[in-house]
């Protein structure tokens, strides 16, 4: 079922939408209408995942627990290791895991919007076609910004610092914003196509891989050599690299483009099907 306030935010998209003489070709291809109702349907979904208890835990509780007990398990032994702070690697590390974990709660709130019409009934109103989708993905750049922002002050409470400056310090919080678009518009697309939040939930075990095969979690040398090469290209690996060495300090033009090819791989092969699946989904009768 719909949240209660989507008929309001419904309601207020056609309020807008409505002229004296409407022309709904106009409406829908106006860049102002864009967005202007992109900005509303982010606020209906912000608020809506705001009163959820779910998406709280796994975006925010979960890895900020992870955090913690990471640091007091094994950042003695990984600083101990590498002659700097486990936390240049572990910090970013789950501020990538909190981008990833909370696209599960995007999709399955999709899927129910699906179900439950709301996606139809929008479609049927003057609104911009492109601003669902918009809307969505600028909802979960705020998701993981704002979850960056609060992994990190956690961080710093045990002892992460940048050393290099504002600027490496601005990219470094948007790192996880543009590898998590990928991975949400990953996660979009499945949710589209599937009938059950099960396969959605699936999804956990594709990040809880790179998790544990990326340098945050132990340093490159302590894996097994057969599998150094798939660890060290890895997409979390070229994350949490970058991130440590605008930190830190170091060369990040490689680790950066690595990402990048990541993301931008993953963005590709997945907005035909993202598209073509949210336009049936919303004509769903």
């Amino acid at each position: 079922m719909a949240a209660p306030g989507d008929s309001t935010q419904a309601g207020e998209l056609l309020s807008f939408g409505a002229s004296p003489a409407p022309s709904r070709q106009s409406s829908e291809r106006s860049p102002w209408h864009l967005v202007v109702q992109t900005r509303l349907q982010v606020g209906r979904i912000l608020r809506q995942w705001s009163r959820d208890a779910t998406t709280a835990l796994e975006a925010l509780i979960l890895p900020i627990a992870l955090l913690f007990t990471l640091n007091l398990v094994l950042g003695k032994s990984i600083s101990q290791a590498t002659g700097d702070s486990a936390l240049y690697g572990s910090v970013p590390m789950v501020a990538m895991v909190g981008a990833m974990s909370g696209s599960t709660v995007g999709g399955i709130s999709l899927m129910r919007e699906r179900t439950g019409g709301l996606l139809s009934r929008l479609w049927v109103l003057p609104v911009h076609r492109a601003s669902g989708i918009l809307s969505r993905i600028a909802a979960d750049a705020v998701r993981i910004f704002v979850t960056t922002v609060v992994i990190v002050c956690f961080g710093m409470v045990l002892g992460f610092r940048f050393q290099q400056g504002i600027i490496e310090a601005a990219v470094w919080l948007v790192v996880p914003v543009v590898f998590g678009l990928a991975f949400c518009t990953l996660v979009n697309t499945i949710a589209l196509y599937s009938a059950k939040t099960l396969v959605v939930e699936a999804t956990a075990l594709l990040y809880a891989l790179l998790m544990f095969f990326c340098t945050g979690f132990v340093p490159l040398a302590q894996y097994p050599s057969g599998i150094q090469w798939a660890v060290e290209h890895q997409p979390l690996t070229y994350a949490v690299e970058a991130m440590r060495a605008l930190a830190l300090g170091g060369p990040v033009g490689s680790q950066i483009t690595g990402l990048l090819l990541w993301a931008g791989g993953i963005a590709a092969v997945c907005a035909v099907p993202l598209a073509y699946g949210y336009r049936r989904a919303s004509m769903r009768g």
